[in-house]
């Protein structure tokens, strides 16, 4: 692993080292001062952007930093989830934006209508804007259970926009669906197995309503990324063409052909490739045009999801990048439709897209502090002649390599020492040699490999046994939150997350770490980071002086992270807090949200804080019957108890 240049550090510099320009689509910055800033741009009314040129628009920087500030004045401790409210609306702005412009450019002859997919982030504060600000755009919601069709049918307010049921649907979740149609909502029920089309028929016949019904597609198109399986024959999801044409023939049984207007596929979420989606529509459109020859008066085409985010800023095609923009994947979809149709003189279907992860990655970010810091540095240790006479040969050979380390011997001297070292920890094993000499001769064996480490630059080519020993002797920073609760996708899936300081980013980092958080697991650290456009298993820091706070940001943590997270070792729901930044620079904190306390996840695992308190108090009780404790102790304990029921489950100054 090859060290990052730090000669001549500028703001520039910083913004390439941490890639920040690139993975955050223009929406954070570092400012003079060296600060991680948020910048929005706004209209002359103070709206987003809304696509208009650069010189109408306003741009609007705010420090993290001083967001930070006031969460700790108003009694909030790190870890917070910060959401920006104004993102959430940029990113629904830019992808109707996006899609009327496309549509404009191409000539198409119909609209779009977004649906957000309620599963990315369930949140209420994240819906509620959603519904609120994408009532302009018509923008919808998709719902995959009942619980997400009832969070849709109480948030939307616009018959104009439209509901998605995806997922397998009982008797009640078809029942709550038509219930949306009569009330004048466009809820399409896009059936997945051939088993929910009977249920649907009966429910809407004992009803008296008229289905919107869809169909999803297994399209044969196979997408690069990690989730590559959500398309081709063997998904999970959809029908093959002889139960599609199942169930074309049971709807002309049941006079409701009429009802079936929707055509639906998914190709997989987090697409980084923008070929497999320009295929997928083109092999959606086929089907498109075959379904509307065999009658059925097909209107609307939902593409599903896998408009991606580029975690890494790279602009390829791996799987947490993504090689195009939101304009091309607007204009590849709209154009293959067109293309398509055209040819076969068919009118243009109403254009849904399901971008979940696009919609809501940037708005929210992880904030946390750095506790503690372990250094793989050596301690002072004597001179060799200050030694007894009798000093084993191991120890001797270990003071020899350190004399000898130049850029010639690097290999040689890495060699003789890991010998040496491993002597004497057989020497130890054995009883022939004493614990104070092992430890020097792992404070040794160290200092060696310090020196080596530093000697590594002078070498036009590293030898491969050492490429990665800056690694092994780099930091471990001790971040206040759990990856398991916060960023369980960095752990599960091997997710990057762009993670970096949000301030002193005007000095050059001279530490290199890898993070740990606060759990008793050893998968509890981030150990991937993009730094300088690659890959690297360690990330930038900055030296901690005592005293200090050193705040860290885990960016783009908008989508799954905070459903998906979980309990390990009872770390619950961090402190959630919405800002939303005003037009003159200034900013609102509009929600803030308690994370949870040791009382709440307790009662999670079905422990309850009164029962919990009785039992301790009857413990206490029993230490002062044996004359362990007094009674004055006790109600200490009682009280510290009490407290620590409804502390922070992280750690508190």
């Amino acid at each position: 692993m090859k060290s990052i240049p730090l000669d001549n550090w500028s703001i520039e510099r910083a913004a390439e080292v941490y890639g920040v320009r690139e993975w955050s689509a223009g929406y954070f910055d570092i400012n003079s001062e060296g600060n991680l800033v948020c910048s929005l741009k706004f209209d002359n009314q103070g709206e987003p952007a809304n696509g208009l040129p650069a010189n109408d628009l306003k741009k609007v920087n705010v420090p993290l930093t001083e967001i930070v500030e006031g969460l700790q004045a108003r009694g909030l401790e790190m870890p917070v989830l910060l959401r920006f409210e104004n993102l959430l609306d940029e990113r629904i702005s830019k992808l109707n934006q996006a899609f009327a412009n496309a549509i404009e450019k191409t000539g198409y002859k119909n609209h779009y209508r977004g649906v957000y997919p309620i599963k990315v982030n369930q949140q209420a504060q994240v819906i509620e804007e959603i519904a609120r600000f994408g009532s302009r755009y018509h923008h919808g919601f998709e719902a995959g259970s009942k619980a997400e069709l009832i969070i849709a049918l109480a948030s939307l307010n616009d018959t104009d926009a439209c509901i998605v049921c995806n997922g397998y649907k009982d008797e009640e979740f078809i029942t709550l669906g038509l219930h949306a149609i009569k009330l004048g909502i466009r809820c399409f029920f896009v059936i997945e197995t051939p088993a929910e089309l009977p249920i649907i028929i009966n429910c809407a016949k004992k009803m008296g309503v008229r289905p919107l019904i869809g169909t999803r597609l297994k399209l044969a198109a196979k997408v690069d990324g990690y989730w590559n399986n959500d398309s081709g024959d063997r998904s999970i999801f959809g029908l093959s063409t002889a139960q599609l044409m199942d169930v074309v023939d049971q709807l002309k049984q049941a006079d409701m052909l009429d009802c079936f207007q929707l055509l639906h596929c998914h190709l997989g979420s987090q697409i980084p490739n923008i070929r497999n989606i320009r295929a997928g529509v083109l092999e959606a459109c086929r089907y498109y045009v075959d379904l509307i020859k065999e009658g059925v008066p097909l209107g609307y085409l939902d593409m599903g999801g896998g408009l991606a985010v580029d975690y890494e800023g790279a602009c390829t095609n791996a799987t947490h990048s993504m090689n195009y923009g939101l304009n091309e994947y607007c204009v590849d979809i709209v154009e293959a439709i067109a293309e398509t149709l055209d040819q076969e003189q068919i009118e243009h279907p109403v254009i849904l897209t399901e971008s979940g992860r696009a919609t809501v990655a940037y708005s929210s970010i992880l904030l946390f502090n750095i506790l503690d810091v372990t250094h793989f540095e050596p301690a002072p240790y004597p001179e060799l002649s200050s030694l007894p006479e009798d000093t084993s040969a191991s120890l001797k050979g270990l003071y020899a390599v350190l004399d000898v380390i130049a850029p010639r011997t690097l290999q040689e001297c890495y060699n003789d020492a890991v010998h040496y070292r491993d002597q004497v920890r057989e020497d130890f094993s054995r009883g022939q040699e004493s614990l104070r000499n092992r430890a020097l001769a792992e404070n040794l064996f160290l200092a060696i490999m310090q020196r080596i480490v530093a000697e590594m630059p002078k070498v036009k080519r590293i030898p491969t046994e050492l490429e990665n020993l800056p690694e092994s002797l780099s930091d471990i920073y001790y971040g206040n939150f759990s990856v398991f609760q916060s960023l369980p996708d960095a752990w599960a899936i091997d997710q990057i997350f762009p993670i970096m300081p949000i301030h002193k980013l005007d000095q050059a980092p001279t530490r290199d770490a890898i993070l740990a958080d606060l759990t008793c697991d050893c998968d509890g650290k981030i150990d991937t980071f993009t730094v300088d456009g690659i890959e690297r298993s360690t990330l930038p820091v900055h030296a901690i002086e005592k005293g200090e706070d050193y705040f860290m940001g885990a960016f783009l943590v908008g989508a799954y992270q905070e459903t998906l997270g979980d309990l390990h070792n009872l770390f619950g729901d961090t402190h959630v807090v919405s800002v939303r930044v005003n037009a003159d620079g200034s900013f609102d904190y509009v929600r803030e949200l308690e994370g949870d306390c040791i009382a709440d996840v307790l009662s999670y695992v079905e422990y309850y804080p009164k029962f919990l308190s009785e039992s301790f108090r009857s413990t206490a009780e029993k230490a002062v019957r044996a004359g362990k404790i007094s009674p004055k102790e006790r109600q200490v304990m009682l009280a510290d108890f009490a407290a620590s029921l409804t502390g922070y489950t992280y750690f508190e100054k």
